[in-house]
């Protein structure tokens, strides 16, 4: 259990679906090993026995050699841009030439439920330098996430119902003046208008508790979700994290993880899977995406 643990964290770390990241681990195996033996190789050449010395320049050519030979065994494997990116950022790290490109950012979470998704991701980036989560958007005054953020000292605004359908500049006008600069959706049950989509091209964020593009769409959400898929005998659900366009569930996927049904799954115990892996993965992949949006 532990180490598929640390399989999906890895998984969503580097933002890589399930074969990438064998093939990466692969990669990373056959590397270490490839300039081990060549390093050992070179060094019989001239040593007749391992002083010392042979220790000594056996470390500095393995160091050496091991960039080289993992992008090479990376480029048929097909994870050559990985790599590429990966050695630029140890470079970077051991001249101390990294530039911090993260600026102040400020998120704005949309939730319309319980909002556990939302206090876990408030929770996270409470240890995140420069990234705030300004306030929470909420379009039910009974919704458990206005207590939660009350709690945790993040301000609530409400949408009114108007406010979605007739009067989207004052919720753009809202977001504004907060300084919003990327929009996570976190059990949001309203449709996001153009307006706001068009304000923040790719830098609306989503999850959704199925493997898009199954079980996706209008009126597909919470229980109904896992209700059809246990319906449908899937053998497999998880959680989809993507970018939000007009249409419902349709954006770019960022990042998904699965869970396995089991024979006697129930829509209950199922909801419970798919939970873990929201709470899971969902702040991190989140991080990460604006990370990556800023340095760019």
């Amino acid at each position: 259990m532990q180490f598929c643990s640390m399989l999906q964290k890895l998984q969503a770390r580097w933002k890589v679906n399930t074969i990438n990241l064998l093939l990466i681990l692969l990669t990373f195996a056959l590397g270490g090993s490839t300039c081990a033996r060549l390093a050992g190789y070179i060094l019989k050449i001239y040593f007749d026995e391992k002083t010392f010395l042979w220790w000594v320049l056996y470390v500095v050519m393995v160091s050496g050699l091991w960039p080289i030979c993992v992008l090479i065994i990376s480029i048929p494997l097909g994870q050559f841009k990985f790599f590429k990116n990966y050695l630029q950022r140890i470079g970077q790290r051991m001249t101390g030439k990294k530039k911090n490109n993260t600026q102040a950012v400020n998120i704005a979470i949309f939730a319309s439920g319980s909002g556990t998704n939302a206090q876990h991701i408030v929770s996270y980036f409470e240890k995140v330098p420069q990234i705030t989560v300004a306030a929470i958007f909420c379009n039910n005054s009974n919704a458990g996430i206005v207590q939660k953020a009350q709690s945790l000292g993040i301000p609530v605004v409400m949408i009114e119902k108007d406010t979605l359908a007739q009067n989207e500049g004052l919720l753009l006008q809202q977001l504004q003046a907060l300084d919003i600069s990327f929009i996570v959706l976190a059990g949001f049950l309203k449709k996001i208008p153009s307006s706001i989509i068009k304000a923040y091209p790719a830098k609306i964020i989503n999850i959704h508790p199925a493997l898009l593009p199954k079980f996706g769409g209008k009126g597909m959400y919470g229980m109904h979700v896992h209700e059809a898929v246990i319906q449908h005998k899937e053998k497999e659900s998880g959680i989809t994290i993507h970018l939000v366009d007009e249409v419902y569930d349709n954006g770019k996927t960022i990042f998904q993880a699965r869970c396995l049904i089991s024979p006697d799954e129930t829509p209950e115990s199922l909801a419970l899977k798919v939970r873990a892996l929201e709470h899971s993965h969902f702040p991190t992949v989140v991080h990460d995406f604006i990370e990556t949006q800023n340095q760019r």
